[in-house]
């Protein structure tokens, strides 16, 4: 990635926009030219219509969206590569141009001659616009509002420089956060030190220490390298019976950049005084405030009744788990005055998971082989949407050895979208975590020829060792089907118009309705049963471990509640902060109200909490139990249809299709969920799955 690219064109392949990414090709070196020479063409392209704009959609709308994509295109390419396949080639590229990314953005909303054009064009009646493009144009001129549109002279400027600067802290606060969790490894060597941990964590522990340079590392006999990946942290943490190993790497984690030279703490402070000045700038009492102006959820009043209302169910159930869970650990152990601390929570919750329930969560993990669950996961697609998926590797180029690409297919074999999936760990160069983005929009042009979307699904799990795939824990597997979600709503669409086609302009707090509904099925008896065959026997799970499975999917969930509504609440409370706050106080007092075990005082969880600081959750992560809520009543339309009934099950799959995941962001999302259920939301459903209601 260390060359010189010389030419912008045509050997700049971040130049070809609209068609999937040339991976193969793209270089650090690329990456300022490119953006450069695109913004300087949309600058011209800017001014040339702010000059010669007809308010019509064929005469504004169109044309800018045309004017913006290639900038738009290649940025999202060279943010996507940062992801997974980062470097410090491409950071300092990145870190060079991102400032002036920023600044075109704000060039194309803070455009009055566009604004007026778009008010002009609503003024008039939204003249021969279908309800999507009406969406459009009204998100237009919002999103125009909350760039600073209203602000003149010194304010804009301010707000413009806090714009950048936020951008950049995003930046290296995800940048920080991947290098403080690179920088810590715990290297073990005596057999004694892992006791306890599974086959497929020593293999997977082997194999990190032979990446890091022990070459004859093995599963038998070591060394082992544990770091705070999730796929070695995890189950280090649920099944090492050394407490003080696990004490170590617990520590380690709650202190994840928290200190130099990869400290978040400072990046943390300036994200919400520099969020804080921007929402007062634009008439707003605070950042909450601003965020939840184009959330489903309007005011802070309806996020706090949720709140409220899943905290008073949640917290006795929590209570009781941690009571429970001592009692059983103090019975294993003879110590009638043990006391669970943070690092043992983990270990004796498995521990009680086993004695109860009868299985192993780590011993599924053979009948969880990635080729198997996807054929289950595109066949339940095929069944309840009628679409087919079928593998097309080779055909695009891609960033790892690992990506796979898929075609999607519709009822009369034609394609209608596509999708990259790139399943495994990589610490060196991937960021932790799992997501779904937008690589393609679906786009019609004026002369009626269709592009199909195109998604990125990302996820982080255990990657093969040596002979053996990579076989999932049931989380990952759950994770799986939630990345998916959220590449059927993109990929399903069927709105022309890429402004609000798929996941653009659906509300935060809606967004995740598809990515959790799609995780019920996995307690689909029949559907986890089709894609749980051990990978070396291919004999099928044990119909008597699905049930255990299924009756432990409401083990601990009080406590799970618990931990997701603290999470919310303090990202509300964080974005509510005075200038003269603190952030140590608000995380003391809302984890007073809203946790059993209050975390340890030097916890400092924040520096790793990705989706607010560097994510797109800011003043939003109550967006998964508020979605939550949609999905699970959602799912309860398929209980109530019969889950038995394959008909009624494809007959609501389809309809699901048909508002849900067509609609996308063309109609508000309360509209699209009474489209499909018929009422709004409740409750009950999520209450009742979780053994709260």
């Amino acid at each position: 990635m260390g060359r010189m690219i010389d030419l912008v064109r045509p050997d700049n392949p971040l130049l070809r926009h609209g068609e999937p990414p040339r991976f193969d090709l793209v270089e650090a070196a690329h990456v300022e030219a490119a953006i450069r020479d695109l913004i300087a063409r949309q600058e011209a392209g800017c001014v040339a219509l702010e000059g010669s704009l007809v308010p019509t959609w064929a005469g504004l709308v169109e044309p800018l969206r045309r004017l913006m994509e290639p900038l738009s295109f290649a940025w999202s390419v060279v943010s996507h590569l940062l992801s997974v396949r980062n470097s410090p080639e491409l950071r300092t590229a990145h870190e060079r141009v991102q400032g002036e990314v920023v600044t075109a953005g704000m060039r194309i909303g803070q455009s009055e001659p566009l604004y007026r054009g778009l008010m002009q064009l609503k003024g008039d009646g939204y003249v021969g616009l279908d309800p999507a493009q009406r969406r459009a144009v009204d998100a237009s001129i919002r999103d125009a509002e909350l760039s600073g549109i209203g602000l003149q002279g010194a304010a804009r400027e301010r707000f413009n420089a806090l714009e950048i600067e936020l951008s950049e802290l995003g930046t290296r606060y995800s940048n920080q956060l991947l290098d403080a969790t690179k920088a810590f490894a715990l290297t073990l060597t005596n057999v004694a030190d892992v006791a306890g941990l599974p086959a497929s964590a020593l293999a997977q522990a082997a194999a990190s220490a032979r990446a890091a340079g022990h070459a004859d590392a093995s599963a038998e006999h070591g060394p082992w390298r544990i770091t705070l990946e999730i796929p070695l942290y995890l189950p280090f943490m649920e099944h090492a019976k050394r407490g003080d190993l696990r004490e170590r790497l617990y520590r380690a984690y709650v202190t994840r950049a928290a200190a130099a030279p990869h400290d978040n703490g400072p990046l943390i402070e300036r994200i919400l005084a520099a969020r804080r000045e921007q929402a007062r700038l634009l008439g707003f009492a605070s950042y909450a405030d601003l965020s939840l102006s184009i959330k489903m959820a309007q005011t802070a009043g309806e996020v706090e009744k949720l709140l409220a209302e899943l905290r008073d169910a949640a917290r006795p159930h929590a209570e009781r788990d941690l009571a429970e869970l001592t009692a059983f650990a103090r019975g294993e152990t003879g110590d009638p005055r043990l006391v669970l601390r943070h690092w043992d929570i983990g270990f004796w919750a498995e521990r009680l998971r086993e004695r109860r329930y009868g299985y192993d969560e780590e011993a599924l993990r053979p009948y969880f082989a990635l080729p198997r669950v996807l054929d289950g996961l595109f066949a339940l697609a095929r069944r309840l949407f009628g679409i087919d998926i079928h593998s097309t590797d080779g055909v695009v180029p891609v960033w790892h050895a690992d990506v796979r690409f898929f075609q999607v297919h519709d009822e009369r074999g034609q394609q209608i979208a596509a999708f990259y999936l790139d399943p495994y760990s990589r610490p060196a160069e991937k960021r932790g975590g799992a997501w779904m983005n937008v690589c393609l929009d679906r786009v019609r042009g004026s002369d009626g020829a269709l592009r199909l979307p195109i998604a990125y699904l990302i996820c982080n799990q255990s990657p093969p060792v040596d002979q053996t795939p990579s076989l999932m824990s049931f989380s990952e597997v759950e994770t799986l089907f939630h990345e998916f979600g959220h590449g059927l709503q993109h990929m399903l669409t069927t709105v022309d118009h890429p402004e609000v086609a798929g996941i653009n302009r659906v509300e935060w707090d809606a967004v995740e309705l598809p990515s959790q509904f799609m995780e019920n099925w996995c307690y689909h008896r029949p559907t986890l049963l089709s894609l749980a065959k051990h990978w070396q026997t291919g004999e099928a799970l044990p119909d008597e471990v699905f049930t255990k499975l299924d009756a432990a999917r409401t083990y601990r969930a009080g406590s799970q509640f618990l931990r997701q509504v603290y999470f919310s609440t303090l990202d509300i409370e964080l974005h509510r902060l005075p200038d003269d706050g603190s952030v140590a106080g608000v995380v003391a007092r809302v984890a007073a109200g809203n946790t059993v075990l209050p975390p340890l005082p030097e916890d400092r969880f924040l520096c790793g909490f990705s989706h607010i600081f560097a994510g797109g959750y800011a003043a939003g992560y109550y967006s998964y139990k508020w979605a939550e809520v949609l999905s699970a009543d959602a799912f309860a339309a398929f209980e109530e249809a019969g889950l038995d009934d394959a008909e009624a099950v494809a007959r609501t799959g389809r309809r699901f299709r048909d508002t849900v995941l067509a609609l996308g962001g063309s109609r508000h999302p309360a509209e699209v969920f009474a489209a499909f259920r018929g009422r709004g939301p409740s409750t009950v459903a999520l209450l009742r799955h979780n053994g709260l209601g």
